[in-house]
C-alpha cells in the first residue's frame, strides 16, 4: 500500500492512472475509493474532485451491469473524507458514517434492483442446498439491505482508515497510530447514541434497522481502544491478531462496544499514563 500511495502521489497523472486501473479489476475496485480520499485528505477537495471524475466512470460501468456497490463505496468514503479534513475529528467522522449506512439502505429501497438479484441468488441457492431462510420472504429482503447497507458503512470507514494510514506514512509517519490510539467517544455523545439505540430497539421514531449503524461507531471506538492498550502496555502484536480473529464473535463485538461506552466516562488512556 505504500507503494501505491507513492505512485498516486507522485501527480494527477499517476492519480488518475490509478483510480481507472483499480476501478476497472474485480475486487481491487474496493482501493479505487482509497485514492480518492488519499488526494482529498493530502491536497484538498479541488484536486481530489478532477480524480473523482475519474474514479468515478468504471464504477458506473460496474453499476450498469448490476453492481452499484462499489460506486455507493466511493460515495461514502469520499463524503466521509471530506468531513475528516475538514473537521479534524475521527468521533464526528464516525459519527457521521451512520448516514452513509442510512443512505445506502435508503437508495436499495429506491432503487431496489441489486437487492432483488442478490435476493434471487439467495433464493436458489437456498432452493439447491433444500434450506429453508426461516422468515418471511419481506422479512428477508429487510435484513439484506439493512445488511448490506451495515457492511457498505463498515467498508467506509475502514477503507478511509486504510487512506489515512498511507497518508501518515508518507508524511507523518507514527502520527496516524496516534491520532487513532487517541480515539474515544465523548460521554455527552454516547448518551445520545444510547438513547437512540433505546428507541430503535422498540422501532419508535427511528427503524430497528438502524440499531447496528448506531452500534458501528462505538465499536471503531472500541478497538481504538483496544489498540491504544496493546501499545502502552507493550504487549505482542498477537493479542491484536487474536482480537480481530474473535471480534466476529457477537460476545467479544458486544464487549468491544461496552469497552467504548464505559471509556468515554472513565478514559482508560488518561488514567493508564497517570498510573505510568
Amino acid at each position: 500500500m505504500r507503494g501505491l500511495a507513492e505512485f498516486v502521489m507522485k501527480g494527477r497523472r499517476q492519480a488518475i492512472i490509478a483510480v481507472l486501473l483499480l476501478g476497472l479489476l474485480p475486487l481491487l475496485y474496493f482501493i479505487n475509493p482509497v485514492v480518492v480520499a488519499l488526494v482529498l485528505l493530502r491536497k484538498g477537495s479541488k484536486e481530489a474532485a478532477l480524480i473523482f471524475v475519474w474514479a468515478i466512470l468504471p464504477l458506473i460501468g460496474w453499476a450498469a451491469i448490476g453492481d452499484q456497490f462499489p460506486l455507493l463505496l466511493l460515495l461514502g468514503v469520499t463524503a466521509l473524507a471530506w468531513i475528516l479534513r475538514e473537521t479534524e475529528s475521527w468521533e464526528f467522522t464516525l459519527l457521521a458514517s451512520v448516514v452513509v449506512g442510512v443512505g445506502v439502505e435508503f437508495y436499495l429501497r429506491v432503487q431496489p434492483a441489486m437487492l432483488d438479484s442478490m435476493l434471487a441468488q439467495l433464493q436458489a441457492y437456498m432452493e439447491q442446498s433444500n434450506l429453508q431462510p426461516g422468515m418471511e420472504l419481506q422479512e428477508l429482503r429487510y435484513f439484506l439491505g439493512s445488511s448490506l447497507s451495515a457492511v457498505c458503512m463498515i467498508l467506509a470507514s475502514a477503507l478511509l482508515i486504510l487512506a489515512r494510514w498511507m497518508q501518515a506514512t508518507l508524511y507523518n509517519p507514527g502520527g496516524f497510530q496516534l491520532e487513532f490510539h487517541a480515539l474515544r467517544m465523548e460521554h455527552r455523545v454516547v448518551l445520545v447514541l444510547i438513547g437512540v439505540l433505546l428507541l430503535a430497539n422498540f422501532g419508535i421514531v427511528v427503524p430497528s434497522s438502524w440499531v447496528l449503524y448506531l452500534v458501528l461507531p462505538l465499536m471503531f471506538a472500541g478497538i481504538a481502544l483496544v489498540h491504544a492498550v496493546v501499545a502502552k502496555q507493550k504487549m505482542s502484536g498477537m493479542w491484536l491478531a487474536v482480537f480481530y480473529a474473535l471480534l466476529m464473535l457477537p460476545i467479544v463485538f458486544q464487549l468491544t462496544v461496552m469497552l467504548a461506552i464505559i471509556d468515554s466516562w472513565y478514559d482508560f488512556r488518561t488514567r493508564m499514563n497517570k498510573a505510568a
